[in-house]
């Protein structure tokens, strides 16, 4: 299944989509079928300040827990807190429902670093 287009991918499996100054950041479907069954996340309160580079959250599944990573500065504005009581939601749609948090942001210019969604996909397929 392909990834969304109208989004920017990380190596580290978030993607971002942007609509304005608002990026709304998840994790992809290859990242969650990876985790397996998601048991909780860990996301950071509304109004706390994110950085590019930095990490956002965590997230943990029967498997593993995994660091949330960020492409954009800014402040968070909005977490899915659905996650909360339904972290399942990642696995059973990650670009939709499973959604994390939303960050404002003054500069998108980071995401033009990160991978579209065909480079994600063939990045992916290797392995």
């Amino acid at each position: 299944m392909a990834s969304p287009s109208d989004r920017k991918y990380a190596e580290t499996h978030e993607w971002f989509l942007a609509d304005g100054d608002i990026v709304t950041i998840g994790i992809t479907r290859f990242a969650a079928d990876e985790l397996t069954d998601v048991t909780f996340v860990d996301l950071p309160a509304v109004g706390t300040r994110v950085a590019a580079g930095g990490v956002f959250g965590e997230i943990e599944s029967v498997k593993a827990t995994s660091e949330l990573n960020c492409a954009v500065d800014g402040e968070v504005t909005e977490v899915n807190e659905r996650l909360a009581d339904e972290p399942g939601l990642v696995n059973d749609s990650p670009f939709d429902e499973g959604w994390m948090i939303r960050v404002r942001t003054d500069r998108l210019d980071p995401l033009d670093a990160l991978m579209s969604a065909a480079d994600y996909d063939q990045m992916t397929a290797g392995g």
